[in-house]
């Protein structure tokens, strides 16, 4: 739709101004120039204040993320994709094939135009490269100084086929606990751009969409119990959420955790663990043990889970503690956060 009278928009210096966002001939222009001409599809082209969509065989699951990472860009990835990837995966952890997504953008006047764009272009290669588009949308503008810079929502629908039943309170004593890569990537990797911190091998965020990897996964262990994304909290939260969920205590093993080594390095020099540290582009599996060989092989054969591995167990534990078997033969707890140790992480 062209926006008649105006000239095109400055994507090279031009700001985000009120006007934006007030409903009127700009904000059209934005739309129809950056967010239409980036995102457009099928469902989107209409224009209207919601899309309609074709009926779907299945149960609907749909979620819905805020992300108000710090900075905007980041190694590996920016708010973008990270919007595109975060929902998505909440949506495939149910079991469920991500199908559509909606967008609401909160920016702050003056934020440039040119990073905006960048940032749009992001997300619309994210969601192309995952085959689930933005469907919806809408765009806020606030005072400057009443955000910072850019804040996005996404939301996720998807589809869950008949007998995929995955939640937090299936786990079962005995269990096998698998994670699909190494952990801490994407927290450290925000966390070396605040700090100016330089390492040999630079830490690159582990954003991706996993539901191709949770396809592999379910297809070949359909008896998989539980799926969990380890983002804010990490594989710490994560698995006490689980446990208390499924009433069951979790025991790790310490000597079986993947890491890679700048990562370990940056979170000792910060005096922060691992375990409590941010994914987003991996995912925690529960699945019976005697089924963890097949669950390990077709993640490791997906291009996202070739370090896929198996960490632990779920046991029996009426207060449902999760323990680390550390190096040297002891044990020690595994404890929710008390505070925020990252913020600003997704």
């Amino acid at each position: 739709m062209k926006i008649p009278h105006t000239r095109p928009l400055n994507l090279r210096q031009g700001k985000v101004e009120m006007a934006h966002g007030a409903g009127g001939r700009a904000m059209a222009q934005l739309v129809d120039e950056l967010f239409a001409r980036e995102l457009g599809n099928a469902w989107l082209a209409p224009g209207d204040d919601g899309a309609r969509l074709p009926p779907a065989r299945g149960r609907l699951v749909m979620s819905t993320d805020a992300h108000v990472v710090s900075p905007l860009f980041f190694p590996g990835g920016d708010i973008g994709c990270l919007a595109v990837h975060g929902t998505i995966n909440d949506v495939a952890v149910m079991g469920a094939a991500p199908r559509w997504l909606a967008a609401s953008f909160v920016l702050e006047e003056g934020f440039p135009l040119a990073e905006l764009a960048r940032i749009v272009a992001s997300m619309a290669t994210a969601a192309r490269a995952a085959d689930v588009p933005v469907v919806t949308g809408d765009t806020k503008v606030v005072e400057r100084g009443k955000a910072d810079g850019v804040f996005i929502t996404t939301t996720g629908v998807g589809v869950l086929a008949e007998g995929i039943e995955l939640s937090g309170a299936n786990a079962g004593a005995g269990d096998a606990v698998i994670v699909s890569g190494p952990i801490g990537d994407h927290g450290m990797a925000i966390m070396s751009v605040r700090e100016h911190l330089a390492f040999e091998s630079p830490i690159v965020s582990d954003t991706a969409a996993l539901h191709g990897l949770i396809g592999a996964l379910l297809a070949a262990v359909p008896a998989t119990r539980v799926l969990r994304d380890p983002t804010r909290g990490g594989l710490a939260a994560t698995l006490n959420e689980i446990a208390q969920q499924s009433r069951v205590g979790i025991v790790l093993d310490e000597a079986a955790l993947p890491v890679r080594p700048a990562v370990a390095a940056a979170c000792e020099l910060l005096g922060l663990d691992p375990l409590d540290i941010a994914c987003e582009g991996r995912v925690v599996a529960i699945c019976p043990a005697a089924q963890a060989a097949s669950a390990l092989a077709a993640l490791r054969d997906h291009a996202l889970g070739g370090e896929a591995a198996l960490i632990g167990e779920v046991v029996a534990d009426e207060r449902r503690f999760v323990q680390m078997q550390t190096r040297f033969g002891g044990r020690r707890m595994v404890d929710w956060l008390a505070g925020d140790a990252l913020p600003r992480i997704c």
